[in-house]
């Protein structure tokens, strides 16, 4: 059964894209959200209570998943449209293909 193996591979190709869209929405998100981090560290005098840089690094850890998690709740839509756009020109290229042109 071709048919099976194919649409299986089709739907982890397509779950591989759909991740790393969501991966690269989620890097945007953590550099949108990170000014938004260090004015709260000043706000709260984190400057001065993170001698050993663990609070820094907690509160990045932070961030990040704050924005993995916005990516995956929808975000802005820019994992969508990465999504949406790879599979246009994919279903484009097999057509050249099939077509001969």
């Amino acid at each position: 059964m071709p048919g099976v193996s194919t649409s299986v591979a089709e739907a982890q190709k397509q779950a591989k894209l759909t991740d790393a869209a969501q991966q690269f929405e989620a890097t945007m998100l953590q550099e949108l959200l990170k000014p938004m981090q260090h004015s709260s560290e000043e706000q709260w005098g984190g400057e001065e209570q993170s001698e050993d840089g663990a609070s820094d690094t907690i509160s990045s850890y932070g961030t990040e998943a704050m924005a993995k998690a916005i990516s995956k709740a929808g975000g802005f839509g820019i994992a969508k449209q990465v999504v949406a756009q790879v599979t246009r020109e994919n279903q484009r290229t097999m057509e050249k293909k099939t077509s001969g042109y």
